[in-house]
């Protein structure tokens, strides 16, 4: 390419300076989303596999108190928030007037609005990329069209045609479609990327918070069943893992049943 780009802008008109000032600034936006995604990302994963180890423990002792100031420590920690909401309504209505399996049932009920709320946080910003992404390059059309048209109407008042009258403006005006797309394209990719890693975070949390409430519940049962770690838990993000503890958690149940008939 053999093109002055410090000449061109220096001679867009007024419309099209205001198109590339607006590009810029959306470009601006998708990077500091972007860039804060993904330093929140990367600090809640190591939070989160701390408080994991720890949790394993103190969740096997059931040192609640404990947990819950492991919790506090780890408060960037997606994981700790969606623990502390459960265990606090559990102990609270453990000791008020509902009975423990009430009590359980009351923290999955807050399990479940906690990672709601997490699941919100976790996607925040990602509207901008996705708006970024798809009207940028409209953006920058609406430039080359409005400066293609000027183009034109210098010719009609000059009184004079031919393509050389013309290539400079079309040139100018066709710059702004190319600044769009430069725009789009890598917001585009940062909402894929993000969108991968929050489906992964979101999925690990999910198992988590069902294994806990699991927990919760079948501590008061005569028989208790067995848990998987935490931490174990929180590191695999395989679905199909999830279905293995779903489907050996029910033949445990079938064969409580049966024992029982």
């Amino acid at each position: 390419m053999n093109f002055d780009l410090i000449k061109i802008f220096g001679e867009m008109g007024a419309f099209a300076l205001a198109i590339v000032s607006l590009l810029s600034a959306m470009a601006v936006a998708s990077l500091a989303v972007y860039l804060e995604r993904l330093w929140a990302f990367n600090r809640g994963k190591k939070q989160s596999r701390r408080f994991a180890a720890a949790a394993d423990e103190l969740i096997e002792r059931e040192d609640y108190p404990a947990l819950l100031e492991q919790a506090e420590k780890h408060r960037h920690s997606p994981l700790a928030s969606l623990f502390a909401a459960g265990l606090r309504t559990y102990l609270k209505e453990s000791v008020n007037r509902r009975g423990a399996l009430g009590a359980a049932d009351l923290a999955r009920r807050q399990l479940n609005r906690k990672y709601d709320a997490l699941e919100a946080e976790t996607r925040r910003g990602f509207g901008v990329l996705a708006s970024v992404g798809s009207i940028a390059p409209f953006v920058g059309l609406l430039g080359t069209v409005v400066g293609i048209i000027d183009a034109f109407e210098g010719i009609a008042r000059e009184g004079s045609g031919g393509l050389g009258a013309v290539s400079a403006g079309i040139a100018e005006a066709l710059v702004v479609t190319a600044i769009g797309l430069c725009v789009a394209i890598p917001a585009v990719l940062a909402y894929n990327s993000l969108s991968s890693a929050a489906d992964s975070i979101l999925l690990r949390l999910q198992h988590s918070g069902s294994e806990l409430a699991d927990f919760l519940e079948h501590r008061h049962l005569p028989s208790h069943m067995p848990a998987r770690g935490l931490a174990d838990s929180y590191e695999d993000s395989d679905p199909d893992d999830g279905e293995a503890l779903i489907a050996g958690e029910l033949d445990l149940l079938s064969g409580e049943i049966n024992a029982n008939a």
